[in-house]
């Protein structure tokens, strides 16, 4: 009786009771709920304030001052609402009972099956793996610049330095748990902010001195090239504000979850807001539309010669290249899960032989995979590119509005309802434009593509 007492009382507030879901070796091992509201700013923070930041010159050469400043604030404020969106829905999923701890697993459960199998589970896989390839390539191609900066006259190829990358991924990536990273996460925190702020400091350095480039920030006059460069940039300043693994973060926090996330979002954004802004403002204001893809490549004259102390670009590397590897192995948590549940038995023990060799094996052979695509496909970045269009932007921009609407079903009249409906077309709009602005990129530089080709 008792029971059926609570049963309806639920009924009447509009909760449907359910029995708590069976988690499989992959939720129970990888996706452990022990964390603080830091450790999930952690989290967030090495996901998001990335070393992509350093291509925000890059984008802003493409819109200009006005434009380029006004989607990066534009794009910080959606997607932190679209991060609490996700996360009051995941809320709302545990106060019923049914907490969910994956990304696939809230789109299976509030959209639908085929939604979660056949689009957002495949499109977060392809996101996340693309992202850990896109590190292990950066990784590499920051130990070659160190190199060259020592030794400019070096024979050592791009690819040898993306394998000795590769082979410190392979340890990282032997971490059992989401959670078991808190500590490497807060490293990054810090590594993030440095190398910004070397970035910063390194722009300012340079155009104050005598070898300032003459400042340009005139937009192209070819229309064509005009209108695909908005969409670029679009695309790098959405990818850089991208995550793409919310609830897959969320699910790392301990019970109770309430209010958590909100917290660590904002420790994240304070971080976000002061590199992403100081970087990109900076380094355009010396550079102009001379900006390259990493705003430390412009730290090197045509000639090769370092235009801020030697030692300083060393350390802003080394910081970036540290950063990478924390990057690049949160970003690899989803295969790793999907692994574990594949092959790990949640009857055993997380420690036990017969957990521990699958796991050593199969995370070895992912890692290796990266890094052999990262060796193959220098060009890589411009794959990611149409990955991040095409993956990044509905994820983090469309897929939290039609989330929370369906969910909470706000008031047609409402103005949460209609801010929903316009950021998820507005974005979709963005999202297939920048996958053909992405796409016609990678057919302009196909004549430049060669397999294991030193860049």
């Amino acid at each position: 009786m008792g029971e059926k007492k609570e049963e309806e009382e639920q009924n009447k507030n509009g909760q449907i009771p359910s029995q708590a879901p069976q988690l499989d070796a992959g939720a129970l091992f990888v996706l452990q709920s022990k964390g603080s509201w830091l450790h999930c700013g952690y989290h967030l923070t090495t996901s998001i304030v990335a070393p992509a930041l350093l291509s925000l010159p890059l984008a802003l050469s493409a819109l200009g001052w006005v434009a380029g400043v006004i989607f990066l604030f534009t794009a910080a404020a959606v997607t932190f609402y679209s991060y609490n969106l996700i996360s009051l829905v995941l809320e709302n999923q545990a106060q019923l009972g049914r907490r969910q701890l994956r990304f696939r697993d809230m789109a299976h459960q509030i959209l639908g099956s085929t939604w979660g199998r056949y689009y957002i589970g495949p499109i977060q896989f392809l996101v996340c793996f693309g992202a850990v390839v896109g590190n292990v390539l950066l990784g590499g191609q920051s130990m070659k610049s160190i190199y060259l900066i020592e030794k400019p006259d070096g024979t050592i190829k791009l690819y040898e330095f993306v394998a000795i990358f590769g082979a410190f991924m392979l340890i990282l990536a032997q971490l059992p748990s989401f959670h078991s990273l808190r500590h490497i996460n807060l490293i990054s925190l810090f590594l993030c902010l440095s190398y910004s702020a070397c970035a910063t400091a390194g722009s300012v350095y340079i155009g104050q001195s005598s070898d300032a480039p003459h400042r340009d920030y005139s937009l192209p006059s070819d229309e064509q090239d005009l209108v695909f460069g908005v969409f670029n940039a679009i695309a790098i300043i959405a990818t850089s504000y991208g995550n793409g693994i919310i609830p897959e973060i969320q699910a790392t926090v301990a019970p109770p979850v309430q209010g958590k996330m909100f917290k660590g979002l904002c420790l994240c954004y304070a971080v976000a807001v002061a590199t992403f802004f100081s970087v990109a403002v900076s380094g355009y204001w010396v550079f102009g539309n001379l900006a390259k893809g990493t705003i430390l490549s412009n730290f090197i004259s045509g000639n090769g010669r370092p235009l801020v102390p030697k030692w300083f670009l060393l350390m802003a590397n080394i910081f970036t290249i540290l950063q990478l590897s924390a990057v690049a192995v949160v970003y690899l948590q989803p295969t790793n899960e999907l692994l574990e549940g594949i092959f790990a038995d949640p009857h055993k023990g997380q420690y036990s032989v017969r957990n521990v060799f699958p796991r050593i094996v199969f995370r070895s052979i992912s890692v290796g995979m990266a890094t052999a695509i990262a060796a193959m496909l220098p060009f890589f970045g411009d794959i990611n590119a149409v990955i991040g269009a095409f993956g990044f932007l509905p994820l983090d921009f469309v897929v939290p509005a039609v989330l929370y609407n369906i969910t909470f079903r706000p008031s047609m009249r409402g103005a949460v309802f209609w801010a929903n409906v316009v950021i998820a077309v507005v974005f979709s709009v963005f999202a297939v434009l920048a996958s053909i602005a992405a796409v016609r990129q990678i057919l302009l530089d196909a004549k430049n593509y060669k397999l294991f080709a030193n860049v």
